[in-house]
């Protein structure tokens, strides 16, 4: 028998450069941007910027987050492919019992993307 095989027989080891902890990293592969300090970290977690997004934020994050809980429950049907208001009211049509609040924060953010799109908007299918 020979020697036992490393998975870096296979896979260069590469090293990066460090950062200082309190600058944001901009990934070049789709405007990804992580988070300060996870720069090299296992649990780096990459979050895509809309290219429609609002400058300082979100507006209204209380309402993007009930959203997005919306969007991640499976009891109201799929999501991708079709906006959130008209997912909201294919439910409606099947008798799902949809949350109002989602519909009513629909219809007060009607033009805007971040609020008609759901969260895999983005992703392509």
């Amino acid at each position: 028998m020979g020697r036992k095989r490393l998975i870096t027989d296979s896979f260069q080891v590469v090293k990066r450069q460090r950062r200082a902890p309190d600058t944001k990293e901009e990934s070049p592969e789709d405007g990804l941007i992580l988070e300060p300090g996870t720069a090299g970290s296992r649990h780096a977690e990459a979050v895509p910027v809309p290219a429609d997004a609002p400058p300082g934020g979100s507006p209204c994050p209380a309402q993007l987050e009930m959203l997005k809980q919306f969007d991640l429950s499976w009891e109201y049907g799929p999501c991708t492919g079709i906006t959130r208001l008209q997912r909201w009211e294919r439910a409606k049509s099947l008798g799902l019992s949809p949350p109002i609040t989602v519909w009513e924060t629909l219809l007060e953010h009607e033009g805007d993307p971040s609020f008609l799109h759901c969260l895999w908007h983005g992703y392509p299918l």
